[in-house]
C-alpha cells in the first residue's frame, strides 16, 4: 500500500469515527454501567470496524446500520465473555487507565443514559429476537430497513418481531399502569421513543 493510499484510508476513518463516535458511546452507555467498560468497548467497537471495513456492502444497508450490527457484536461478545468469567476481578485487569476528565465525562454520559439502561431492563424478558429488533428501533432509532440489515434478518421479519415486541410491552404496561418510569415503557411500544 502507497503511502498516500494509506493516508488516506486513514483520514477516511477518522472521518467516519467523528461522524458516529458519539452515537456509538451512547449505545454503549445505555447497555453498561462502568466508564471503563464503555471507554473499552467503545474503541474495540471501533477496531472491529477497522478488522472489518472489507466487508461493508452499501446495497446491504446503510453504514449506520452496519455500525449497530457490529456494536451488537462486539457488546454482545463482552456480555458472553464476564458471564463466562465473574469470578474473575475485570475492575481493573485489560484496561487502560483513564484520565479524571474522561472519567468525570463518561460518569457523565452513563448517568444521561440511566433511563436507557432501566428500559433495557424491562426489555430483557423478551425473546432475543424481539428485544433485538426493538432496541435497535425504538430505543438506538434506526429503521426497520436498518434494525433488519444490522441483525441480517428479511425486514418483513423485523416488522413481525417489533410488532410482538410492543404487544407484549403494551401488556406489561397496562399491567404495571401505577408505575410511571422517567422513561415509560408506553411510550416504546407506541413507538415515541
Amino acid at each position: 500500500m502507497e503511502g498516500g493510499e494509506r493516508t488516506g484510508l486513514l483520514g477516511e476513518f477518522e472521518e467516519f469515527y467523528r461522524r458516529h463516535v458519539d452515537a456509538v458511546t451512547r449505545f454503549v452507555a445505555r447497555r453498561v454501567d462502568d466508564p471503563h467498560t464503555a471507554a473499552d468497548l467503545t474503541a474495540e467497537i471501533f477496531l472491529a470496524v477497522l478488522d472489518s471495513a472489507h466487508t461493508y456492502r452499501p446495497g446491504l444497508g446503510s453504514e449506520t446500520a452496519w455500525l449497530y450490527g457490529i456494536a451488537r457484536n462486539v457488546v454482545s461478545s463482552e456480555r458472553r465473555r464476564v458471564a463466562r468469567e465473574a469470578e474473575r476481578d475485570r475492575r481493573f485487569s485489560g484496561r487502560r487507565l483513564l484520565e479524571a476528565d474522561d472519567i468525570v465525562r463518561l460518569e457523565d454520559k452513563l448517568d444521561a443514559e440511566s433511563p436507557g439502561r432501566r428500559l433495557l431492563a424491562a426489555l430483557a424478558r423478551l425473546p432475543e429476537g424481539e428485544r433485538a429488533v426493538i432496541e435497535l428501533v425504538a430505543v438506538d432509532q434506526l429503521t426497520v430497513t436498518e434494525a433488519a440489515a444490522a441483525l441480517g434478518i428479511r425486514q418483513v421479519t423485523a416488522r413481525v418481531r417489533l410488532h410482538r415486541a410492543r404487544k407484549a410491552l403494551r401488556a406489561e404496561a397496562e399491567a404495571e399502569a401505577s408505575v410511571v418510569p422517567e422513561m415509560s415503557v408506553l411510550y416504546v411500544v407506541r413507538g415515541e421513543a
